[in-house]
């Protein structure tokens, strides 16, 4: 459990509360659980929830809620085609997730991967992958009874990947992924490549958003973090300080350092495009460490030093990212706007609307 002050939306703090798990639960529409994307990026809707009414809007009103000064930062890393297919020996079938590419002196063709297997093989067993190459088996990742395992790929991971793999969809989109899903499963600034699923709000800017945003006067700077398979792992316990966070791999850039410096000294405002750039920004400012692994857990209580605004799309009930954004803008708030959401159709998850929101002061 969390005990947290509950900071009301604009508003004075709430008695101390304790949270748990279960408080960020809510009945989700099975029909509302977005299956392809809007046919064009922009055209998307856009909750406006920065104030204390929600205004439904669309994806192109953004720039209009922004203001000459303001500095938009993206997670600009780009999705691999990380779910690959294979035989053990037996014939037994197999499917791996690359989680990412390990590199380094000793880590060559190396990678880290999830692995869905009806009978795990035994060490240093060779997997034979659709597309001719092999996997070799070399064990657990980082420790003995983690759920990753580390492999050796019989050629360049990232070539692999790219010619024979499938673009890792999240597990509540049910069709197998598709061209639709190899162009749109991935923003249009996209650089680095490592992540196994996208940074969803990103997903909504196209050329014109990013031009009227310019013509707005308004900043862009970027940050990676390569986003987990983890990001869609469960609660275990309804206890949120049992649970124990993914590693994601980021970089904040000297570039975005300076234009974040340069925000804050005309009195602009940080606005995170997506909860995977929160997590970015939050974590450099709590260890001063620009490059590196974070598996920083965002809960209410939580002390914001870097994003002022956030652009996000809508999460799974009972998630860690709901735990996020309800830190961000207020349970209270959160839960509100989650409710109107529903009533009004907006479409859900990785595929679906996107929201802005103010952080509680």
């Amino acid at each position: 459990m969390t005990t947290t002050t509950d900071t009301a939306f604009l508003g004075a703090p709430r008695p101390l509360r304790t949270f748990t798990a279960s408080d960020f639960d809510f009945a989700l529409p099975p029909e509302l659980i977005a299956q392809h994307p809007a046919a064009e990026r922009s055209a998307s809707r856009l909750l406006d929830g920065s104030g204390l009414a929600p205004v439904d809007r669309t994806f192109r009103d953004l720039p209009s809620l922004l203001r000459a000064g303001d500095l938009l930062v993206f997670n600009d890393t780009q999705v691999i085609k990380a779910r690959l297919f294979g035989e053990k020996a037996s014939g037994g079938k197999v499917e791996l997730l690359v989680e990412r590419v390990l590199h380094g002196p000793g880590h060559t063709h190396e990678v880290v991967a999830h692995m869905k297997v009806s009978k795990k093989p035994a060490l240093g067993a060779v997997l034979h992958m659709v597309g001719g190459f092999t996997a070799t088996l070399l064990g657990r990742w980082p420790e003995e009874h983690g759920p990753l395992f580390r492999f050796r790929f019989s050629g360049e991971p990232h070539a692999l990947m790219a010619q024979h793999g499938h673009v890792p969809l999240p597990p509540y989109i049910e069709h197998t992924d598709t061209a639709e899903d190899e162009r749109r499963y991935q923003t249009v600034f996209a650089q680095h490549p490592g992540a196994v699923a996208a940074p969803t709000a990103a997903l909504h800017f196209d050329d014109r958003v990013l031009t009227a945003l310019d013509k707005r006067g308004v900043q862009r700077a970027s940050v990676t973090l390569h986003v987990g398979a983890g990001t869609f792992q469960p609660m275990k316990s309804d206890n949120i300080a049992e649970h124990v966070m993914h590693a994601e791999w980021y970089h904040v850039p000297e570039a975005t350092q300076r234009a974040i410096a340069d925000t804050r000294a005309r009195g602009g405002r940080v606005v995170a495009v997506g909860t995977t750039t929160v997590r970015t920004l939050e974590s450099w400012a709590r260890s001063g460490t620009p490059q590196g692994d974070t598996q920083i857990f965002i809960t209410p209580g939580f002390a914001f030093q870097v994003v002022d605004v956030l652009v996000t799309n809508f999460h799974l009930p009972k998630s860690t990212l709901m735990m996020l954004v309800s830190a961000f803008a207020g349970y209270g708030h959160i839960m509100a706007l989650y409710r109107h959401a529903i009533a009004q159709g907006y479409r859900f998850f990785s595929y679906g609307d996107s929201m802005v929101l103010q952080r509680v002061r």
